[in-house]
């Protein structure tokens, strides 16, 4: 499967990309690195700057029909810029819109807040998104991963680095039985 990894250039927390990245990597499948913009994106460990990776496609750029899924990373600053992106929220909303799986986490919910694609989910986070994913109709749970069929695509979701285990079995669990479904 071809997964789409959708970064800004700033502010991805790094073993939200990293880890779910070696889980599909190792799984056989093939991570594409997107952002808003060409070259490299900087990795954070929290508020400190990290390592950084070489961008593989603009999302300006990119469908969401070339890819079999979608990963959105967390980080406080990652899913903010993103959301002022109208390319980045259209990317993600094609998904929901064509019924590919998409998998977030820690603050990366934001994201799809702004894409107007939680009415009628039930998904986790960060607790601090708690009142934006209700306001924008989704009920939220405090739940290491969350997996809802209720939509046009799966949505997997996790609330924090610490749930990085669960959650990239759920997702690479969740993306195959979409590919064995498509392909």
């Amino acid at each position: 499967m071809r997964i789409a990894f959708l970064t800004a250039p700033e502010g991805v927390e790094q073993v939200e990309l990293t880890e779910p990245w070696k889980a599909a990597t190792d799984a056989g499948h093939e991570p594409v690195l997107v952002s808003t913009k060409s070259g490299k994106v900087q990795g954070f460990h929290h508020l400190d700057k990290a390592d950084t990776f070489p961008v593989d496609a603009v999302v300006a750029d990119v469908a969401a029909d070339s890819f079999d899924g979608l990963v959105l990373p967390g980080g406080v600053a990652n899913p903010d810029f993103l959301r002022m992106d109208e390319k980045a929220v259209a990317f993600v909303r094609d998904f929901f819109e064509q019924g590919r799986p998409v998998a977030a986490i820690c603050h990366a919910p934001w994201t799809l807040v702004e894409a107007d694609v939680v009415r009628g989910r039930v998904l986790t986070s960060w607790p601090s998104l708690r009142t934006d994913i209700r306001n924008a109709g989704g009920t939220w749970v405090d739940e290491q991963v969350k997996i809802c069929d209720h939509g046009p695509n799966k949505l997997v979701t996790s609330r924090k680095p610490d749930d990085l285990k669960a959650f990239c079995e759920a997702f690479l669990e969740v993306f195959a039985e979409k590919g064995a479904k498509t392909g």
